[in-house]
């Protein structure tokens, strides 16, 4: 069974940094794609940025030039490098494999992300 399990959210200023991790189980991770996602209240679920397995990047414009993916295949871990934060970056980060429908695994809970002004 795969399981998804996101950390290190929190309350920054704008501006501000945060580094999320997302731990894997249950699957072949190194040759997974991987991706993160977010979620702001009211609004659908979004893919942000992407990594292949074997490592090329891909961000949406939202946040191309602030964050950064990366990927260590050892620790079946995905990070996210998220700096200069802005108010709008607030929501719920999920990682997991893009697929046409979304994410190919069952999604876990999600770390919560709060930029303020």
């Amino acid at each position: 069974q795969v399981q998804l399990v996101e950390s290190g959210g929190g309350l920054v200023q704008a501006g501000g940094s945060l580094r999320l991790s997302c731990a894997s189980s249950g699957m072949i991770f190194s040759l997974n794609d991987m991706g993160w996602y977010r979620q702001a209240p009211g609004k659908q679920r979004e893919l942000v940025a992407r990594i292949t397995h074997r490592g090329i990047t891909n961000y949406a414009d939202s946040v191309k030039d602030r964050f950064v993916i990366s990927r260590d295949n050892a620790k079946n871990t995905v990070y996210l490098q998220m700096n200069s934060l802005k108010p709008e970056d607030t929501a719920v980060y999920y990682c997991n494999a893009p697929v046409s429908s979304g994410g190919a695994w069952p999604w876990g809970q999600g770390t919560q992300v709060t930029v303020s002004s």
